[in-house]
C-alpha cells in the first residue's frame, strides 16, 4: 500500500501522430528512459481500456463515434492539431480506461497513488469534440467514474499543464461535487480558463500566469489561492492533471519551473487529500525536461523526495 504504482502499455507508442508532431511517442519513451536512468522501478498496474459506458459519462455519443470512425478509416479529423491514426483508438481507450483502473486501484487499497504514463492526452477533449492533441479527455473520464460508479461525493481535480483544460471545465462546471482548479499560462492557448468563471456553488477556479512570471508567483498562487479553496472543499479523491509545460525549457509554454518546482507543487496539492490520488499524463514536449520532471513528479506522489 505504500507504493506508487505507474500506468504504461505500448499501445500507447502506436498512436501515431507524424515525425514533426510535438505530442509524440518518444515523450514516453523519455520518461521511461529517465526512470532508468535513476533506477527507478515503480510496479506498473493492469489496466482495462475504456468502455462506452465509461465514455458516454463524459462525451457524447457521436463524438465517440466520429473518432472510432476517423481513427478506423484513417480520416482527418477537423482540428488539425488532433492527429488520429489506425492505431489510435486503442491508445485512446487504454489511456482513458488506465485513469478508471488507476483509480480502482486506490480505491481498493492496492496502491496509495498511480501516476499514469499514457497518450493522447485529456485534458483539452470537450464533451462533444477533441482538439489541443486530445481524443477523449481521460481525467474527466475519471472523475466520472468515481462519482458516478464509485459514489464518492467531493472529488478534486488540479490541473497543473502550462494550457488551460478546457475540456475538464466545460465537463464539470455545472458538477459541484467535483472542483477543478486549473493554473495556466494566460493568454495562451486554447484562450480559456477566466478567473471569474466558478462554476455551481464555487467549485472552478482559474489562476491565470502572464508569460515568463517568476516561479515564485506559482507557489504564491498555490499557497493563497489554490490550496485554501481545496482544504475547504475537503476533497475525497484528487485527480492531477500533470501537464510539465510550464518548465523553463518546454517549447510550448513561456514559464520558468523546474524539476524541482514540480516537486513543491505536487507535495503541496497532496496535503489536502489523505491519500487516494492519481495523476494523469497531460503536456510536456522537451524530452529532456519531461523525463526528469516525470521522476520528480513520481517521487513526490512516493514521499521519497
Amino acid at each position: 500500500m505504500s507504493e506508487v504504482a505507474i500506468v504504461f502499455r505500448e499501445e500507447a507508442l502506436f498512436h501515431d501522430t507524424g515525425p514533426f508532431h510535438p505530442e509524440r511517442p518518444a515523450r514516453l519513451e523519455a520518461i521511461l528512459e529517465a526512470f532508468k536512468k535513476h533506477d527507478i522501478h515503480p510496479p506498473i498496474l493492469d489496466i482495462e481500456s475504456a468502455s462506452k459506458e465509461d465514455l458516454l459519462r463524459v462525451h457524447t455519443r457521436a463524438h465517440i463515434e466520429t473518432v472510432e470512425k476517423t481513427c478506423r478509416e484513417n480520416l482527418d479529423y477537423p482540428d488539425p492539431d488532433t492527429v488520429m491514426g489506425e492505431a489510435s483508438w486503442d491508445a485512446a481507450l487504454l489511456a482513458a480506461g488506465g485513469a478508471v483502473s488507476a483509480c480502482k486501484a486506490v480505491l481498493e487499497g492496492k496502491f496509495k497513488a498511480v501516476f499514469e504514463i499514457m497518450r493522447p492526452p485529456g485534458h483539452h477533449a470537450e464533451p462533444d469534440r477533441a482538439m489541443g492533441f486530445c481524443m477523449f479527455n481521460n481525467v474527466a473520464v475519471a472523475g466520472r467514474w468515481l462519482t458516478d460508479v464509485a459514489g464518492l461525493k467531493r472529488i478534486a481535480i488540479f490541473d497543473f499543464d502550462v494550457h488551460h483544460g478546457n475540456g475538464t471545465q466545460k465537463t464539470f462546471y455545472e458538477d459541484d461535487r467535483v472542483y477543478y482548479v486549473s493554473i495556466h499560462q494566460y493568454p495562451h492557448y486554447p484562450g480559456t480558463g477566466f478567473p471569474e468563471e466558478r462554476g455551481k456553488n464555487n467549485t472552478n477556479l482559474n489562476v491565470q500566469m502572464m508569460p515568463g512570471v517568476p516561479a515564485e508567483l506559482w507557489h504564491s498562487a498555490m499557497a493563497n489561492l489554490i490550496l485554501p479553496e481545496l482544504k475547504r472543499f475537503t476533497p475525497e479523491f484528487l485527480l492531477i492533471s500533470a501537464g510539465f509545460d510550464a518548465h523553463v525549457r518546454d517549447p510550448l509554454g513561456r514559464q520558468n519551473l523546474t524539476e524541482d518546482d514540480f516537486v513543491k507543487i505536487t507535495k503541496a496539492v497532496m496535503e489536502v487529500v489523505n491519500g487516494k490520488v492519481v495523476s494523469v499524463l497531460e503536456g510536456g514536449y522537451d524530452l529532456e525536461s519531461l523525463g526528469e520532471s516525470s521522476v520528480a513528479h513520481y517521487l513526490a506522489l512516493s514521499g521519497k523526495i
